[in-house]
């Protein structure tokens, strides 16, 4: 799987930190790691993740004013934050779920400079809970739910911008339409005027008649 990540030196220890299993090793992510593309940085998040024992959760995003592209993006550990209750609860009692959110505070977040490159700018390492690594990683392991979570929000981001492109096309739309039926108005008010006027000499006409 090309990743299209640039693996560097690690100014902090001095040289690349690696973790390795029976898949070979991987770097481990450090402030200035560049990827080509968001999806390769999530990509190398998540077999860096699968190696040392953890879910990524696709977490916030910063969009640009000017266009709405997203210009930084954390991911997380699938344990960030925290499950909140319900200040009211209607209808039959439930019985509570277990949460599988425990506050942890391993992430990463990624933005994107002038050139186009995609850059860890925060690197949090350390997890609040036991590091589980399956001897099988795939994705149909217990972490199915939580990708198809990431999938549906990566969808309904998309489906979000196209909304946005038709919503402004729509407003312009309807702008030409009013600009086209004042014009209009117009028109047909110098139709009526000019009737008005030529109205007298019209009548003369037919009282001659």
């Amino acid at each position: 799987m090309n990743l299209d990540v640039e693996v560097g030196t690690n100014e902090t220890s001095g040289e690349t930190d690696l973790v390795t299993n029976e898949e070979g090793p991987i770097p481990e992510p450090y402030v200035g790691m560049e990827f080509e593309s968001e999806e390769a940085a999530k990509a190398f998040y998540d077999q860096y993740a699968r190696r040392v024992g953890f879910v990524v959760r696709i977490d916030q995003c910063r969009r640009s004013e000017v266009d709405k592209r997203i210009l930084s993006r954390r991911f997380s550990c699938n344990k960030q934050g925290f499950y909140l209750k319900a200040k009211y609860d209607y209808g039959p009692s439930r019985k509570p779920r277990t949460s599988m959110r425990e506050g942890c505070k391993a992430m990463i977040l990624v933005k994107v400079d002038k050139s186009g490159k995609w850059i860890i700018t925060r690197f949090e390492k350390d997890h609040t809970h036991p590091l589980i690594v399956s001897q099988r990683p795939s994705w149909n392991s217990v972490d199915t739910k939580d990708r198809r979570i990431q999938e549906l929000t990566m969808e309904l981001e998309n489906q979000d911008q196209v909304c946005r492109l038709y919503r402004e096309l729509l407003l312009s739309f309807l702008k030409n339409v009013e600009e086209q039926t004042e014009q209009l108005s117009m028109k047909v008010g110098g139709v009526l005027n000019n009737i008005r006027e030529f109205e007298p000499g019209i009548q003369k006409l037919s009282h001659n008649h």
